[in-house]
C-alpha cells in the first residue's frame, strides 16, 4: 500500500533537518504540495507531470516563482527515487532558471558619507534613531556584514578593547570574528 505523500514529505523533511538543514520555506511548500498531491489522489511514483501541475499554481505565479517550487520538489524526487526507481526527475531548466542574482548597488565613499549624513539628519524627535541608522551604515559600508547581522548584534558581541566584533549564527550558521579599524571603534 502506498504511503499518503504527507508521510513521505515528512520522512524526507526529518532526514534533511537531521542532516543539519534548516529548510523552513522548502518544508512548507513541500507540504503544499503533499497537499495537493493527496487531495487528487495520487499514487505511485512522482511524475514530471504531476510536479510540474503543482509547480505552475497559481494561475497568476510568475516564472521565477514556478521554476523554484519545481526546483524544491525536484530536490524532494530525487530523494524518492532512491526509494522508488520509477520517480521521475524533471530537468532543472524545465520551468526556466530558479533563481535571479539581482545586479548589485556598490556605493562609493560619497554615497556612503551621503547615506550616513542623511541618517543624522532624520526626526528630530527620535535623536537616537537618527544615530542609530549612521552607524548601522557606516558599520556596514566598513565591515562587509550582511544587514540580518547588523541588526542582530548585541552589546555583548562588541568588544571594545580588542576592538573585534563577533557574528553569531551567521547565513550558515557559524561564529566569527571582525576586527574593526580604531576609527570605528571609536564610533
Amino acid at each position: 500500500m502506498n504511503k499518503p505523500m504527507i508521510d513521505l514529505v515528512r520522512e524526507y523533511v526529518t532526514y534533511k533537518r537531521k542532516l543539519g538543514f534548516s529548510i523552513t520555506i522548502e518544508a512548507g511548500m513541500l507540504m503544499n504540495f503533499a497537499r495537493f498531491a493527496d487531495s487528487i489522489a495520487h499514487a505511485g511514483p512522482l511524475t514530471t507531470e504531476l510536479m510540474l501541475r503543482w509547480a505552475q499554481l497559481p494561475d497568476k505565479a510568475t516564472q521565477l516563482y514556478r521554476a523554484r517550487r519545481l526546483e524544491v520538489v525536484r530536490c524532494f524526487a530525487k530523494y524518492r527515487q532512491l526509494f522508488d526507481p520509477k520517480t521521475e526527475i524533471p530537468h532543472r531548466l524545465l520551468l526556466g532558471k530558479a533563481h535571479r542574482r539581482r545586479t548589485p548597488n556598490i556605493y562609493n565613499e560619497a554615497d556612503i558619507v551621503a547615506l550616513m549624513r542623511g541618517s543624522r539628519s532624520l526626526s528630530a524627535e527620535n535623536r537616537l534613531r537618527s544615530y542609530t541608522m549612521a552607524t548601522i551604515f557606516g558599520l556596514l559600508s566598513c565591515t562587509g556584514l550582511r544587514i540580518s547581522e547588523a541588526l542582530n548584534l548585541e552589546r555583548s558581541d562588541f568588544d571594545r578593547n580588542q576592538g573585534i566584533l563577533t557574528i553569531r549564527m551567521t547565513k550558515f550558521r557559524k561564529t566569527r570574528l571582525v576586527p574593526l579599524h580604531q576609527t570605528a571603534v571609536k564610533a
